[in-house]
């Protein structure tokens, strides 16, 4: 099981992100969830980024909103890093 770490930022866009868009909050919830039992799975379209935003992953929400994150492996931990848009996450 990975242990889920929250940046500041995240939770800032994340409060931003859910009180904009309150239908997807339980879509969130669940996510974080699997999340925590496997960052890898394939529902969770867990794909790494490149250019400057090398070394950090994306899963998405819904087609248009992905999370940012960092997944450590040997720490078992998924770091939070930012939620929103497709556009405002690779900015």
């Amino acid at each position: 099981m990975f242990m889920i770490v929250a940046t500041q930022h995240f939770l800032r866009r994340a409060r931003k992100f859910l009180k904009k868009h309150p239908e997807l909050r339980e879509r969130v919830a669940q996510i974080i969830d699997d999340l925590k039992q496997d960052p890898f799975a394939p529902h969770l379209a867990y794909h790494r980024l490149g250019g400057k935003l090398k070394g950090v992953q994306v899963i998405s929400i819904t087609d248009s909103y992905r999370i940012t994150l960092t997944v450590i492996i040997s720490d078992q931990e998924v770091i939070l890093l930012d939620v929103g848009s497709h556009d405002e996450v690779y900015r």
